[in-house]
């Protein structure tokens, strides 16, 4: 019931926040702040007794469970369930809602109501997703979280929001035309070998086929998760949306929209399909360092402070990519760990791109320079965050990097090197951004204010995130092992990732 509950007040806080808007103006972020504390409360409590109780229940390390009967003609049911990884991610998309609320708190002055409406149904949708254990659920809930957040980029964006909010619609509704027929094959094969009708996560696992109808659908779901990751060259829609969308779209877009395509790799790719996987596992891989490079390089080349922390996240999400289909316990934890510590502290980028833009109203990084002299507090969690991004020891990026390329080195050296790469590379974009933005003389005079209490407050609390995933990440590492034995034992006896 509590699983239900997750996704019940999100919906309903939102439909409370456009009514509260119509009766009372200026009452919508006060009930959407109300909703998403509440949820991120409640996530809290759930990761609290999981650990507490450190039992592993039935199916290999699940923590709560809910199934009712909802279409039984078609097999179709309302099964839900929550794991250590998907608890984790529950937890991140709960606390970077309270992130997106308060950064909206003065940026939003136009149909308010809806765009709080939009915004925690967007993060409904996304918790569904991390939740669904039927795969006509789980498509249901993907699209769900689709055309809210459309909405919040066509109507709430910069300037060239038009063109934005469609390029994401059309990326990624195809990549969920792409799942839906993967899903449809899948349930008809698996009909026609059992005479049963389903779309049951765990009825799936196992389902007999060919290598090659197998390869076939693996890559249906492959692509539709590819794309939200996204990985290269799936990921043209990505730099546009980021930039374009207003703060809030772009930190749930960082933070968790792109973490329910790397969940759909490790939750649904590999366990349903694994001899498909293990083959396709080196290209992949490559694909993720490729991605990793590429979006490292092309961050350097940017003068839009937002476009580039949007390519700084197609280098960071392809240490995921990579450390998922290397499919070890270090690699998998790593990924884990780098999903959340991404999510943390380049939300936080987009918050500090944000504050900026409302202030000089400019995200060329040409226009600043001296920043620090007018806005320390400000430059610092700038510093900060940047450090933070490009890995440095003590910060949760570092741990989820090193992690996933000691597992990749494993499995592939020469991937593993090439990623190790990547170390480099960051430290270029991250020390060109901070000293563009905030070091040399103040030419344009700014006379801004610094940060105020409710933005030191959030950032801090993003600062202090960071630091605990980089000096005590045992936590998550500990949670997110609940969940990575049980996919691993399901799969595992038939994966491959093409070890050299």
């Amino acid at each position: 019931m509590i699983l239900s509950t997750l996704i019940f007040i999100l919906v309903a806080g939102g439909v409370l926040s456009w009514v509260a808007e119509r009766w009372r103006p200026g009452s919508a972020k006060w009930v959407a702040l109300a909703t998403v504390g509440i949820e991120l409360v409640l996530t809290i409590w759930l990761w609290l007794q999981s650990a507490s109780a450190m039992a592993l229940p039935a199916h290999g390390g699940w923590l709560a469970e809910t199934r009712a009967e909802w279409i039984p003609r078609f097999g179709v049911s309302f099964h839900l369930a929550m794991d250590g990884i998907s608890l984790i991610l529950v937890v991140l998309t709960a606390f970077l809602g309270v992130v997106s609320v308060a950064c909206s708190w003065t940026e939003i002055q136009e149909r308010a109501g809806f765009f709080y409406f939009n915004l925690l149904l967007t993060l409904a949708g996304a918790v569904g997703v991390f939740l669904a254990l039927d795969l006509f659920l789980f498509f249901f809930f993907w699209e769900l979280m689709l055309v809210p957040m459309y909405f919040m980029i066509a109507i709430w964006g910069h300037e060239k929001r038009q063109y934005a909010s469609i390029k994401f619609f059309i990326f990624t509704e195809g990549s969920g035309l792409f799942m839906l027929v993967a899903i449809l094959a899948l349930v008809f094969i698996h009909y026609r070998s059992t005479g049963v009708l389903t779309f049951d996560y765990f009825e799936l696992l196992n389902t007999a086929m060919s290598p090659s109808t197998e390869l076939w659908i693996m890559l249906g779901f492959f692509i539709a998760f590819a794309i939200k990751t996204p990985i290269v060259p799936f990921h043209t829609w990505l730099p546009d949306a980021h930039t374009e969308a207003p703060t809030a779209g772009s930190v749930i877009l960082a933070g968790v929209l792109l973490k329910t395509g790397a969940y759909g790799l490790l939750r649904f790719v590999v366990p349903l399909f694994p001899e498909a996987a293990g083959y396709f596992a080196p290209v992949a891989m490559t694909l993720g360092a490729i991605g990793i490079l590429y979006g490292a390089f092309l961050a350097f080349a940017q003068t839009d402070f937002k476009r580039l922390v949007a390519y700084t996240s197609v280098s960071h999400l392809g240490f995921a990519v990579v450390g998922i289909f290397a499919w070890n316990p270090w690699s998998l934890g790593g990924a884990v760990m780098q999903m959340i510590a991404h999510g943390v502290s380049t939300g936080a980028l987009f918050v500090i791109a944000g504050i900026l833009q409302e202030r000089a109203h400019t995200r060329d990084m040409h226009r600043f320079g001296g920043v620090w002299s007018v806005m320390p507090r400000l430059a610092a969690m700038g510093l900060f965050f940047a450090i933070a991004a490009l890995g440095l020891p003590g910060m949760g990026n570092f741990v989820g990097e090193f992690l996933v390329l000691m597992g990749l080195s494993s499995v592939n050296s020469v991937l593993a090197s090439v990623a190790a790469v990547a170390f480099v590379t960051s430290v270029v974009y991250g020390l060109a951004l901070v000293q563009k933005i905030f070091h040399g003389e103040n030419t344009h005079d700014w006379q801004l204010s610094d940060l105020s209490g409710r933005e030191m407050a959030t950032l801090y609390s993003m600062a202090a995130i960071t630091l605990w995933l980089g000096l005590y990440p045992q936590p998550v590492l500990d949670t997110a092992a609940l969940a990575i034995d049980g996919p691993r034992n399901i799969a595992t006896g038939q994966y491959h990732s093409g070890a050299e």
